[in-house]
């Protein structure tokens, strides 16, 4: 099976970088939005939590209609809603409103990566779609390492200048999409009635491979989102590190994952998704733990947090690449669907976990490192008890 043009694969990791991008190039903000709307932590955080929430809702909605009218139509349509909602940003006045604007844009911007998964599964299967979405996570994680730097830079010019550029990058996405993406999947009329969709949404469900790997997924999400909700207001106003300086953090972290996807592009089809999953629990767990044990010795050290949650992202690139493609393998006809299951349920999750650490914040690493260490020593048992037995079985 030949291997996805490089052009494709570029696209496509820019698509599945949306997310981040929205997250990523705000987060330095954080502070300063509070200050300039003259916001709470709380208040200010709901703003991160509402993209969550859009993401989330917003997935549920474009991988069925993907699935329905095609996946370019689809995809654009969500980017230009999302490039609307960006320009509105500009011009938000109170943290309400800009609450609303996230809400927006985090619906419009999910469509990036559940289209572009959902076409990964239109092109290959098992390990092969697990080797290109490892090298899509590779395009995926230099938004995270550029994009804190960028919003940190952005912030010279006020906080506004971050949704100036999202709409600007909105937009040649949407032409970059019109002109250079293919349409792999044509269009199914009787995937969109809501009994038929409920339906497949069960029987999704009901299906082993797909349940242990996405309850295993979302395991690993929860310390990802963590650290991304709540690391900004920890950094700078809990251990006094600067906006830049914070920017050149979270881009540390992400050299992690940088690592680890391209160690698994390369490994997945010499060793398996079996076994990338378990050593990607594993190192996952080890990283949690590490991090638990420095926030509760109060360690005040910016290295406390950063060293071990490079660990967990360079984990988590073993995991949820391969974790994926097994999740959307039994599915060539839903893919959509099951796709759009992944991401509400994940950035669902991204926003209880965000919401609740916004509520929850004490100026220390402890709540991140409490949620990174449950979910990292969930992903291990799930790994050991659900995934292996769903392997078996298929085996048998």
């Amino acid at each position: 099976m030949r291997a996805a043009p490089f052009r494709l694969t570029l696209l496509l990791g820019t698509l599945i970088a949306l997310t981040p991008l929205g997250t990523d190039l705000y987060v330095p903000a954080l502070p300063a939005v509070a200050h300039a709307l003259q916001a709470s932590v709380d208040a200010t955080q709901r703003t991160l939590t509402a993209f969550f929430a859009g993401l989330a809702i917003g997935q549920l909605v474009w991988g069925p209609l993907s699935d329905r009218f095609g996946r370019k139509p689809v995809l654009i349509a969500g980017i230009s809603l999302a490039l609307l909602a960006s320009i509105a940003g500009v011009f938000a006045g109170a943290a309400s409103t800009l609450t609303w604007v996230r809400l927006a844009q985090g619906f419009g911007m999910s469509s990036g990566p559940v289209v572009a998964r959902s076409i990964v599964r239109d092109l290959f299967a098992h390990e092969h779609a697990a080797q290109l979405l490892a090298r899509m996570t590779i395009v995926f994680s230099i938004v995270p390492i550029t994009a804190p730097l960028a919003g940190a830079l952005l912030l010279r010019l006020g906080w506004p200048a971050v949704f100036a550029t999202l709409a600007l990058l909105a937009l040649l996405l949407v032409a970059a999409v019109a002109r250079w993406l293919p349409e792999t999947a044509a269009p199914h009329p009787a995937a969109m009635p809501p009994w038929r969709l409920a339906r497949t949404f069960r029987e999704i469900l009901r299906e082993p491979r797909f349940s242990a790997h996405f309850v295993l997924l979302l395991c690993a999400f929860s310390g990802i989102f963590a650290f991304v909700s709540s690391s900004s207001f920890v950094l700078q106003q809990g251990f006094g590190v600067s906006a830049g300086a914070y920017a050149v953090l979270f881009a540390a972290v992400m050299l992690g994952q940088i690592a680890g996807a391209w160690l698994s592009s390369r490994l997945v089809m010499r060793i398996g998704i079996g076994a990338l999953l378990r050593a990607g629990t594993r190192l996952a767990c080890a990283a949690g733990l590490a991090a638990c044990g420095l926030a509760f010795a109060q360690v005040q050290h910016w290295s406390a947090v950063v060293i071990p949650m490079s660990a967990y992202m360079f984990a988590s690139s073993f995991i949820i690449p391969a974790a994926t493609a097994a999740a959307l393998s039994p599915f060539p006809r839903s893919a959509g669907a099951a796709s759009s299951l992944i991401g509400t349920a994940q950035f669902a999750l991204g926003a209880v976990v965000s919401g609740a650490l916004g509520a929850g914040f004490d100026g220390t690493a402890r709540p991140i490192a409490l949620v990174l260490v449950l979910g990292a020593c969930a992903a291990l048992l799930c790994e050991r008890f659900f995934v292996r037995r769903a392997a078996g079985a298929t085996a048998r």
